[in-house]
C-alpha cells in the first residue's frame, strides 16, 4: 500500500494544506486527498512540484507500506 507522508511534511514546515496549494498552484481538494490517503492517482507533476517546493525526495512524500 502506498501511504502519503504529506501531512507530516506540512507539520514539520508549520504549513497548512491551503498554504501549500497556493504556493504550488494545486487545487486544495487534491492536496487534501493526498494528505488523507484518499488519492487514487497522484499526478507526477504534483509530486514534482511538492519535491521542488520542499527541496525533498519523493520518498519524503510517499512511502510503500507492506500489507499485513
Amino acid at each position: 500500500m502506498i501511504k502519503s507522508r504529506l501531512k507530516i511534511l506540512l507539520a514539520e514546515h508549520d504549513m497548512t494544506q491551503k498554504d501549500l496549494s497556493i504556493a504550488i498552484g494545486a487545487r486544495l481538494p487534491t492536496i487534501n486527498d493526498l494528505c488523507n490517503n484518499k488519492s487514487k492517482q497522484i499526478p507526477v507533476k504534483l509530486l514534482d512540484d511538492i519535491c521542488n517546493y520542499f527541496d525533498c525526495d519523493i520518498s519524503d512524500i510517499i512511502r510503500h507500506q507492506k500489507n499485513i
